[in-house]
């Protein structure tokens, strides 16, 4: 308290004066009266009259001319009380001070009840070919009635050569191999999507052969007729896996041609690219699932059944590629 005091007199002692008439010194301002009966911050009220005066905590008065005598707050500047949170800048990823990057996208609800129906009808395709339930006798009609009727037996045999992994392997190979040069330029994790890609095509045989060791099934009737072990298909679901992992890769390597810094200027991804290579990997599968039909190598259900398993593995496959591709900070 004594040193506020000199440090008051200090600066008010040049000031004060003890004839009334001669008034304050040149270059010093007359203290009012609501200045001398304002305490200091700490003060009691016999230190009023010595107290300077105290700005009100937290505001500031304006710069500009006349905003001083109104002891209006204004902020000085004209900036928002607060930055608006679409206006802060999150800074570079991993930076300090930068916002926590999220772990991954989140999951939709449509990719969830994709992937849970394709388990359920999987499941349940599986055991009624167990049970010999209705299904399978209705599936085994319909097999017997289409064999050899609905397409030529040429052009039935070439589609369902394409579900073969001569063909299949070479096409998603391919494919592993442009995407894996194009998403080098963008992502650090070029080479995880490519490799999930064979890994998934990989994993069908692993999946198909215990079921098929399991249920026995018997042929349909003709070529293979009297041979055992054809639930599910293993060239539906090589083939589906096989072009629809093809495709998304594809895909990634479009939208990473877009992302590329060093790319064309102005190249965008198409928003038809989606559905066009949807398109394209269901008429492959579907092309290949009846041609296995018609020429008798398969029952419908078998052929089913994989649909079921392949959708639910490229369902994995689509979730595991969106977390992995993640472009350079």
């Amino acid at each position: 308290m004594a040193r506020r005091r000199r440090r008051e007199e200090d600066v008010r002692g040049p000031c004060r004066t003890g004839d009334p008439a001669v008034g304050p010194a040149p270059g010093c301002r007359t203290v009012s009266a609501d200045e001398r009966n304002t305490p200091l911050a700490g003060g009691t009220a016999s230190d009023a009259e010595a107290a300077l005066p105290q700005l009100r905590p937290g505001r500031a008065l304006a710069h500009t001319t006349g905003a001083s005598g109104s002891g209006s707050p204004h902020r000085s500047d004209g900036r928002p009380p607060q930055t608006p949170r679409g206006a802060r800048s999150a800074g570079r990823p991993g930076g300090p001070g930068a916002t926590p990057p999220v772990p991954g996208p989140p999951v939709s609800l449509l990719t969830l009840c994709v992937l849970t129906s394709a388990v359920l009808l999987f499941a349940l395709v599986t055991w009624q070919v167990a049970v010999d339930g209705p299904l399978r006798g209705m599936d085994e009609r319909a097999g017997r009635a289409a064999g050899g009727r609905l397409l030529p037996g040429a052009f039935a045999e070439f589609l369902a050569d394409l579900g073969g992994t001569a063909v299949a392997l070479p096409v998603l190979g391919a494919a592993a191999a442009y995407t894996a040069r194009r998403l080098r330029r963008v992502t650090p994790r070029w080479w995880l999507p490519p490799l999930s890609a064979l890994l998934a095509l990989a994993v069908v045989p692993a999946l198909v052969a215990p079921v098929k060791a399991l249920l026995d099934r018997p042929a349909p009737p003709g070529p293979l007729a009297g041979t055992d072990g054809f639930y599910p298909s293993g060239h539906t679901a090589t083939a589906t896996v096989a072009y629809g992992a093809a495709a998304m890769l594809l895909l990634a390597a479009h939208r990473a041609r877009a992302a590329d810094p060093s790319g064309r200027r102005g190249h965008r991804p198409s928003r038809r690219g989606p559905v066009v290579a949807g398109v394209t990997v269901t008429l492959l599968s579907t092309g290949v699932g009846t041609g296995l039909v018609v020429r008798g190598y398969h029952w419908p259900l078998d052929v089913a059944g994989s649909w079921c398993l392949s959708a639910a593995l490229l369902t994995v496959l689509s979730l595991t590629m969106r977390r992995w591709l993640v472009p350079r900070g």
